[in-house]
């Protein structure tokens, strides 16, 4: 089953791959998703996205590169 241009618009979104839904339309005619103009022109959609994309994109900007594996300059700080 495909996933449909809102689908992914929302799944790019929430995974912080676009700044703004300018970025995110050139993205997902970048996949070859097809009418992104005409299906992200509501402006709820529009609202939507746009909250979605800042926080995450935002969010995925301010996360470490990699927390799960601290390192320690002094092994005793173990």
């Amino acid at each position: 089953m495909t996933t449909s241009t809102i689908e992914r618009a929302c799944q790019l979104a929430r995974a912080g791959a676009a700044p703004d839904v300018v970025r995110l339309k050139e993205r997902l005619k970048a996949d070859g998703c097809r009418a992104v103009d005409a299906l992200l022109a509501p402006r709820s959609i529009r609202g939507h996205l746009e909250a979605i994309c800042a926080a995450a994109y935002a969010a995925h900007r301010s996360a470490p590169p990699d927390s799960a594996t601290p390192e320690f300059d002094n092994p005793e700080e173990a």
